[in-house]
């Protein structure tokens, strides 16, 4: 069975349609003497726990019939022409597959080269031809992606136009590898695409390190608000599965939810799975929810108590127990534009010469205000009720601490904001 071009058809794509042949339920093409021949691997939705897309995925046979990688494919094309026209019979196969064994819903991610996206882009016949022929199969344009890395940002002027002539198709872009080499967001707030793949790198790092796991949910939340949906791949255990959730990625993609197979997954598919998943983070996150509860509840009633002391006692004799805790790194009482009422109280025995000479310049709060503060703001909102900040690094020394703060009327009723910088255990158990 050959496939059939649409009308008006490009020369060139009128050409790779004839490498096109049905063979045991499924296309192929040749080139030569190499075959080529598409896998998918499903990308899942954690709230949705089932997979929303396929990735399609090149496997290359050589002219002896062993299977190589498709970079050896690439590498052996003599000039962009070639390379140009084996990126287009890539895709045609990829999706002369995906609407033979795919239902109708869910994304079909492509990925392309990047002088290919550029070149490509500002061709309007070849482009005017391949949106047709996706549209005579079945396959509306608003349920492609196109996958394109982004170090051809820095080398294409014609990057920008090329993303505009895409986007009039009505596909959607994804930003591919982000993360890896010297990504930066100047890049996503450049071309705004609709989803971010966060490199495996990423998420193998995150797993070795709570500091790095902590960052990688802002740089997730940091996505959201420019726009994109995040997708995380190269997930291949139940623990990186955890922390993908953990961190808040919408979409998955990995070994542990499904390897490349040559036919599509069900749309279930590894429901089982993420199910299985969710009930471990709900059990982690309650674990250490009562162990932080348990670490942080003497310094939350010592912050009361020394609020309530205020009303007949100085800042040093209201905080005197709360500074004999163990890990306090400081107290300090705001007014309500967030300066210092009082110089800062260190710990008994701890002298300000003591702490990180490196961190010097800002340890000493003089005319300081912490106004915009989240610990100072939100206190103020909520007169009476502890607040307790995500951890940071401590301005007196180089290690991570929360900082709790209490707001409560003063002399004269204005309000005041108590607060204490304790020491941050990743693992308080």
């Amino acid at each position: 069975m050959k496939a059939i071009a649409p009308p008006g058809a490009d020369a060139m794509l009128l050409r790779l349609v004839e490498s096109l042949e049905m063979e045991d339920g499924r296309w192929r093409a040749r080139q030569g003497d190499w075959q080529l021949d598409s896998h998918f691997q499903p990308v899942f939705s954690f709230p949705h726990r089932r997979a929303v897309g396929y990735e399609a995925l090149l496997r290359v046979s050589d002219p002896t019939g062993q299977s190589v990688s498709p970079l050896k494919f690439f590498e052996q094309l003599r000039s962009f022409d070639q390379q140009w026209a084996a990126d287009r019979l890539c895709r045609l196969l990829h999706v002369h597959n995906f609407v033979h064994q795919a239902g109708d819903e869910g994304w079909l991610f492509l990925n392309i080269h990047p002088a290919v996206f550029v070149h490509g882009a500002q061709q309007s016949l070849a482009l005017e031809s391949s949106v047709r022929t996706m549209q005579s199969l079945g396959l509306p344009m608003h349920r492609v992606v196109l996958e394109v890395t982004e170090d051809v940002m820095a080398q294409e002027a014609d990057f920008e136009r090329a993303v505009a002539n895409v986007r009039e198709t009505g596909c959607l872009l994804a930003l591919d590898d982000f993360g890896a080499g010297h990504s930066n967001f100047d890049r996503i707030w450049h071309i705004h695409p609709e989803i971010v793949k966060l490199d495996r790198s990423l998420l193998r790092r995150a797993c070795g390190s709570p500091r790095i796991a902590r960052v990688l949910a802002q740089m997730v939340s940091l996505l959201h608000e420019c726009g994109s949906l995040v997708l995380l791949e190269g997930v291949e255990t139940r623990d990186e599965a955890m922390l993908a959730l953990d961190v808040d990625v919408d979409m998955v993609q990995g070994f542990v939810f499904g390897r490349p197979v040559p036919g599509m997954l069900g749309p279930e598919g590894a429901s089982e799975e993420i199910e299985a998943i969710w009930t471990l983070l709900d059990e982690r996150h309650a674990g250490t929810r009562r162990a932080h509860a348990g670490h942080v509840a003497p310094y939350r009633e010592a912050l009361k108590r020394a609020q309530a002391r205020l009303q007949a006692l100085s800042l040093p004799d209201a905080c005197a127990e709360l500074l004999a805790l163990p890990g306090v790194q400081v107290c300090f009482l705001l007014d309500e534009q967030g300066r210092h009422l009082a110089d800062p109280l260190l710990p008994p025995g701890v002298a300000h010469a003591s702490l990180d000479p490196r961190f010097e310049p800002l340890g000493r709060a003089g005319e300081a205000r912490w106004a915009r503060r989240p610990y100072f703001r939100r206190a103020l909102d909520e007169p009476g009720v502890v607040q307790m900040t995500r951890p940071y690094l401590s301005l007196h020394g180089a290690q991570m601490c929360v900082t709790l703060s209490v707001a409560s009327r003063g002399p004269g009723g204005s309000l005041q904001v108590l607060c204490t910088d304790i020491d941050w255990l990743s693992d308080p158990g």
